[in-house]
């Protein structure tokens, strides 16, 4: 069950109205867990790289999203946890819209280790990706 106040509807106004980095995407949360989370990433030419194939960024960027969220569902909608290594392995490539289902392998107190797959519609892996977070400290003023 997600932390009190966090929805789909929730999680897509944080990507639709609060962060600009990700609008240009169109992602679009499809669904979400107790410390997971699915987004729909679609097709747009504009991210094609030479060989019309979608660019490598982009699932790196909706993987590192998927996470990003997947914590909000165990922590809140406040938590300030941010990236702090990822590894990314691209299986093959697509020219379609895709999905990425992000997963929590361990959240810690400060440190937090999950996975993401970008996938076809179909199912296919397009990449996988470890990640892990950090829950920055209390930073006096």
């Amino acid at each position: 069950m997600p932390a009190p106040g966090v929805s789909v509807s929730s999680l897509q106004a944080i990507l639709s109205e609060q962060s600009a980095f990700t609008r240009e995407l169109d992602l679009r949360v499809r669904a979400i867990g107790d410390g997971e989370c699915e987004l729909v990433v679609p097709f747009q030419a504009k991210f094609e790289r030479p060989g019309g194939i979608l660019s490598g960024q982009v699932l790196m960027t909706a993987a590192d999203v998927a996470m990003w969220l997947a914590i909000k569902t165990r922590r809140g909608l406040d938590d300030p946890s941010v990236t702090l290594d990822m590894h990314t392995a691209f299986v093959r490539s697509a020219r379609e819209s895709v999905l990425c289902r992000a997963r929590i392998l361990r959240l810690g107190s400060r440190i937090s280790h999950g996975i993401a797959d970008c996938l076809t519609e179909a199912g296919e892996v397009l990449s996988h990706h470890t990640i892990t977070y950090s829950r920055p400290g209390r930073v006096e003023a």
